[in-house]
């Protein structure tokens, strides 16, 4: 198994699908004679042409509009927004067109489409340029929201999400394009809505998912093991739909809980699995469920703001020794 860039990760997976299939194409803001913002299609441009690798104008809605169109006449678009905050401009035809095409029209029209992009903060880019919206994606029927956390993963879960028949969004983070990880040689998709148990333990279960698993769980589950407490990290992928089933079956292991996501509290993927956990594994529970979000406040500009309004290792450290009542 060799090790690849998250960005040639995504490249592979697209690049496989589009050779199989030559009804899946990809579209978005500088994705063809720029290679992407963030070079994920770097040489797709030379190989499958101006007619499946295609520059949009800086009009989300507009394009976005069009690969839903092209999805319901047999196509299978990616849509690449050059940042998830730019997607609120196309939120009409993702939520009331891509999200309802197969309900409002009784099953006659399916919508396979990808909207993929970066998300979440990365350095500094402004409030309005470090938002995270998969639980605004998440709370819409008819749409599957992943958030991949690895070059593996990203490279099978895009590949599943391209041949799902319903419309995925696909949330990726511009500080991971250049993070490296083992992707096997040979094609292989993962399972939609499938957590990974990423490290088992015994003393404390940790959910996460995206690039909060590598920047703050792994390096806070190295500290913790250094006090003797040894946690359990379940990576959930997906945010639409949720592995429960991974997550409750941890926690009875575990009998705690601590969530960590980069977005803000309120009406969060985390508050929506604390609500479930206690619901169904309330028995099991020995302290209350703790959540580690990002401050709720537009993301500041100032460095050290930013680093105070985020999730860190730190704050999880804490977190979890408050749910084992280690106070020191």
């Amino acid at each position: 198994m060799r090790e690849i860039q998250f960005r040639e990760a995504l490249r592979e997976a697209l690049s496989e699908e589009m050779r199989k299939n030559e009804n899946v194409f990809l579209m978005g803001e500088e994705v063809a004679q720029y290679n992407g913002a963030y070079k994920v299609s770097q040489g797709m441009l030379d190989e499958f042409g101006e007619k499946r690798v295609i520059d949009t104008p800086i009009a989300e809605l507009g394009f976005a509009g069009i690969g839903v169109g092209a999805s319901m006449n047999g196509l299978i678009p990616v849509v690449e927004f050059m940042t998830f905050n730019f997607s609120l401009v196309a939120i009409d035809q993702i939520i009331n067109a891509a999200a309802k095409m197969l309900s409002m029209s009784g099953g006659q029209f399916s919508c396979p489409i990808v909207f993929r992009g970066p998300t979440g903060n990365a350095g500094q880019l402004g409030a309005q340029h470090s938002q995270n919206f998969e639980n605004w994606y998440a709370n819409c029927p008819g749409l599957k929201v992943v958030v991949p956390a690895t070059p593996y993963d990203a490279k099978g879960l895009l590949k599943a999400a391209i041949n799902d028949p319903d419309p995925v969004i696909f949330m990726e983070s511009e500080v991971m394009y250049g993070d490296k990880g083992h992707v096997p040689q040979e094609e292989y998709t993962i399972e939609i809505g499938k957590a990974n148990v990423v490290k088992e333990g015994t003393d404390v279960t940790i959910v996460t998912f995206g690039k909060m698993l590598s920047r703050v769980v792994l390096p806070a589950v190295d500290e913790l093991a250094k006090d003797g407490i040894n946690a359990e990290v379940v990576d959930l992928r997906t945010v639409r739909p949720i592995d429960y089933a991974t997550i409750i079956n941890s926690v009875k292991k575990t009998n705690r809980l601590v969530i960590v996501e980069e977005a803000w509290p309120l009406a969060s993927i985390s508050s929506e699995i604390t609500f479930n956990v206690q619901r169904a594994a309330f028995d099991h529970l020995d302290a209350p469920i703790l959540r580690v979000t990002c401050e709720d406040v537009p993301l500041p500009y100032a460095p050290t703001l930013i680093a105070a309004s985020l999730p860190n290792a730190d704050k999880l450290i804490k977190a979890v020794k408050e749910v084992m009542y280690i106070t020191k």
